[in-house]
């Protein structure tokens, strides 16, 4: 059987206990540690490794010896409780193995769970886990996590009370951290809600993300556009000592100031026009009255600066890269006025 959406993370929350086997495969080894680890939580509870009840097989390990993950299934364990065989890294050489050891498994054996890399549609492995009748594939791809899988995953610590701009806050961090950044920010919020009866809201999220080289580039540009020049330098050599490059910085300028003039060319308004840009989290704010202050014929000349700054920097030309990008920005400071 194969499941995918949220019907994939419905049953990683609460996995059927009378299959016999699941694979969870991803490209995202991070992504993929984390359902696993959700899945086998659920399926043996919070005591279940330190009762013996978790048996890991390296795939390495079992190539050497098919043996090991039977054995595994039927093991009966000193303590009373429902027990995993968990097979790390499977590839398609393994197929054969996981074949016998899913035909040969009885009710009341150890359920099998498999992780493994990005498979593709015709993975022998994948195919037989989506054909067995009583296995589950998931495949986890570079989608971020769904508005259903935020809130359960704080529903757990107790956190049931977030206002809507929160959620759209943490929607679009969801889109911009790896998986496991944003699963330490969650646990982060949970922590400091613990017994806090009030709802969630944007301050206290802005407060609780991680800094990220992206955060430190949206400072740089919310510098540009808000015209305070004299910090446009220390912000670049910071930049510039993480290894972010000028053509990045102008990329993401770009796209800044595109968000703005759609913001500030909507017929309807700004306030509607930053909802068609779909700029969320805490700098909606900021950006609705940098678009209110530019106004769009001013965003236009900004966005023809920046294209011709985009095409010096991908010429042959001589001239610093960093250098001419910094200039790009200081004009751009200095043009509102």
């Amino acid at each position: 059987m194969k499941l995918a959406g949220a019907e994939a993370s419905r049953f990683l929350a609460k996995p059927d206990p009378t299959r016999a086997g699941l694979l969870i495969f991803g490209a995202d080894t991070m992504r993929v540690a984390l359902k696993r680890q959700e899945a086998i939580l659920a399926l043996i509870g919070p005591q279940g490794e330190s009762e013996m009840r978790l048996a890991r097989i390296q795939a390495a390990d079992l190539r050497k010896d098919a043996a090991l993950l039977s054995d595994a299934t039927r093991a009966v364990g000193f303590f009373p409780g429902p027990r995993v065989a968990f097979v790390e890294d499977a590839t398609d050489g393994l197929t054969g193995t996981l074949e016998s050891a899913l035909k040969d498994w009885r009710a009341g054996d150890a359920q099998i769970v498999v992780t493994a890399g990005n498979l593709t549609a015709k993975s022998a492995l994948k195919t037989l886990f989506e054909k067995h009748l009583n296995a589950t594939s998931i495949g986890l791809y570079d989608d971020p996590p769904s508005r259903e899988e935020i809130e359960s995953a704080l529903a757990k610590a107790g956190l049931t009370r977030i206002e809507p701009a929160a959620m759209a806050d943490l929607t679009s961090l969801a889109r911009d951290l790896d998986p496991g950044d944003f699963r330490q920010m969650l646990d982060k919020i949970a922590l400091y809600k613990y017994q806090d009866p009030s709802p969630l809201t944007p301050t206290e999220i802005a407060a609780l993300a991680p800094a990220t080289i992206e955060a430190e580039v949206d400072d740089l540009l919310a510098a540009v556009a808000d015209q305070r020049h004299a910090v446009i330098g220390p912000l670049m050599r910071r930049l510039e000592g993480q290894g972010v490059l000028p053509v990045t910085l102008c990329i993401g300028a770009l796209r800044h100031f595109r968000s703005l003039h759609v913001a500030a060319s909507d017929p309807g308004g700004v306030s509607n026009g930053i909802m068609k840009a779909r700029i969320f989290g805490p700098r909606r704010d900021a950006m609705q009255r940098q678009a209110q202050t530019w106004g769009m014929r001013k965003l236009e000349d900004a966005l023809a600066l920046l294209v011709e700054t985009d095409l010096s920097l991908r010429s042959t030309s001589r001239a610093p890269a960093m250098a001419v990008m910094e200039r790009a920005l200081i004009r751009l400071a200095m043009m509102r006025r």
